[in-house]
């Protein structure tokens, strides 16, 4: 799923990474579903789909991955940023967002759903760099 060298690479799609010194050092590797967006979602009963992708990755990738997609929806993102606080606001969730919100950037060079989220995922990463660096 991941290594430390992937993710080490995110700051060739966020080059503001570097100049912010952000410590790309994954610290906590869980087992995670790795792929955690809203169509891999089901309503009633709430169940989570497509579990080919699952495997070890940085702590928080999951609701980070939940959030990211969820941007274009700013009630949706704030209840999710709500209900995973205690991963997301730790030094694992901001670089688990950063990650999703690179591999985002990435793929928005290929398809249009990723195209469609990344001025949203562009403007977070300025303010998850901002809020990190104070």
């Amino acid at each position: 799923m991941f290594t430390q060298a992937f993710v080490h690479r995110i700051p060739n799609h966020i080059p503001e990474i570097a100049e912010t010194g952000v410590d790309t050092t994954v610290r906590s590797w869980v087992t995670s579903h790795g792929d955690l967006h809203w169509a891999n979602l089901t309503d009633n009963p709430l169940s989570i789909i497509d579990w080919e992708g699952w495997g070890a990755a940085p702590a928080g990738y999951d609701a980070a991955v939940l959030h990211a997609y969820a941007l274009p929806a700013p009630e949706t993102a704030a209840k999710v940023r709500q209900v995973f606080a205690d991963v997301l606001d730790t030094d694992d969730g901001r670089l688990a967002h950063l990650i999703i919100c690179a591999e985002i950037i990435q793929a928005s060079e290929r398809d249009e759903l990723h195209a469609r989220l990344a001025p949203y995922v562009q403007r977070f990463v300025v303010e998850l760099l901002t809020s990190t660096s104070q």
